[in-house]
């Protein structure tokens, strides 16, 4: 609150410090005189030289400087004033008997606040007073501000690279519910490869069943980006560990203590349950499970949501198949189904996430399933990890300057029996001890 001596009644606060630059004096007598009569702190200065050196030491508030003075002028001292490095702003008040607007134009234009006129009325240089240190309280107040933000800026610029740290972590544990790149198994070839969009990412591919008759492998997306996504996507790989039969949703424990494989479409409903029963979250996930008959080249899938999958002819041929089906965690009883596929000696099974055939160019354009299919019978020639990882590329080249705006996950199995002969004789089901 400014009291009638012009500046505030705080106790604590110091009175402001007015500078009086004038080589006049007695004109600098006046003013003193009022001044200190309002309790400021008064300096003085008999030209602008010295009311400079003064600036360079003292921290002044307000400055009452004469126009005319010889050496330095008013207008001169404002300017070499307003180019100091000062933390608080000073209150800049040339004293004059000019009264042209050209003249008080061109001193505002060079830095000054306010204007009086000679001779001075003591009523309007206290309440130009009055206006200058609302406008430093204002200043100061707005430094204060300032310097807060600058904290918390700091504050959570560390918060933020303790995340960053902590995401790189996570993404390293991600990718090491990765199986290797390619993994050698009977009659064929696996290989699988995973591309985050971000950090961490909703995308995994692997393989739940491997032995000499069978294999099952798998694709799914978790909706969403981020921890939440990443957390839930290993909980998922977790259910469908190859190594751990117990804890694997695939496995179906016998009487005798033994493991057979379930079928892909029941454990598409297992996981539906789970996630809806065990795991609170609005999250759900796409996902692709295909078990594989290593003799034969038969393929039955359970689709839930995800992308068709592809198969590569070993002549250059291209199809997609499946029937779609209902995402994971979305409905208590959904339905799923199971569509067989027949892979031949050389053929290719490729399943993969959206962040393929969703990927956009510059002109707003998806690479879709036709753009994908493109891609795959360029790269024909290529085999294993190096035909993934060009998928990849090229997908990139295609989106251009855009990122990729979604994780790109892949697996692929490569059928080259030993034998071009296939059996198709019943088996019985596979079992696990």
């Amino acid at each position: 609150m400014l009291g009638q001596s012009g500046f505030s009644q705080d106790s604590k606060a110091k009175p402001p410090v007015v500078l009086v630059a004038d080589d006049s004096r007695l004109q600098r007598e006046i003013l003193k005189k009022c001044l200190l009569k309002w309790g400021y702190t008064v300096l003085e200065a008999e030209t602008g030289q010295a009311a400079m050196a003064i600036c360079l030491t003292e921290d002044v508030d307000v400055i009452l400087s004469d126009w005319m003075m010889p050496e330095m002028d008013g207008l001169e001292f404002c300017e070499a004033f307003r180019a100091l490095d000062r933390e608080n702003y000073g209150y800049f008040i040339l004293l004059t008997s000019k009264d042209s607007k050209a003249e008080v134009a061109r001193g505002l234009e060079i830095g000054a606040d306010d204007f009086l006129t000679k001779p001075v009325n003591s009523d309007e240089l206290r309440a130009r007073l009055r206006a200058g240190e609302r406008v430093l309280a204002m200043q100061k107040e707005l430094v204060k501000k300032n310097q807060s933000i600058a904290r918390n800026l700091t504050q959570m610029r560390d918060l933020y690279r303790a995340i960053d740290r902590d995401l790189e972590d996570a993404k390293k544990f991600q990718q090491a519910l990765l199986p290797q790149g390619e993994v050698g198994v009977r009659n064929g070839r696996l290989s699988m490869i995973l591309q985050c969009s971000g950090h961490v990412g909703g995308d995994m591919v692997g393989y739940y069943f491997n032995d000499r008759h069978r294999l099952g492998i798998y694709g799914f997306d978790v909706s969403g980006h981020g921890v939440g996504s990443a957390l839930l996507t290993a909980r998922i790989a977790g259910c469908l560990s190859a190594k751990i039969p117990a804890f694997n949703v695939a496995m179906r424990q016998l009487r005798d203590g033994g493991y057979e494989l379930r079928p892909p479409a029941e454990i598409a409903q297992l996981l539906n349950t789970r996630l809806l029963r065990e795991m609170d979250t609005s999250l759900y996930l796409t996902i692709l499970l295909a078990e594989i008959d290593l003799e034969t080249g038969a393929v039955a899938i359970a689709q839930a949501g995800h992308p068709n999958p592809a198969i590569l002819r070993e002549n250059g041929g291209f199809e997609y198949f499946g029937d779609g089906g209902m995402p994971v965690g979305l409905f208590d009883d959904p339905t799923y189904g199971t569509t067989q596929a027949q892979l031949d000696p050389g053929d290719r099974l490729l399943i993969y996430s959206d962040g393929f055939t969703e990927a956009e160019n510059r002109d707003g354009a998806f690479l879709d399933e036709a753009g994908l299919e493109r891609l795959v019978v360029q790269n024909a020639k290529a085999n294993g990890q190096e035909f993934l990882a060009d998928l990849v590329w090229e997908t990139k080249a295609f989106c251009g300057p855009n990122e990729v705006g979604d994780d790109l996950s892949a697996i692929a199995f490569e059928f080259r029996p030993a034998s071009s002969t296939r059996t198709t004789q019943p088996r019985e089901n596979n079992r696990r001890r």
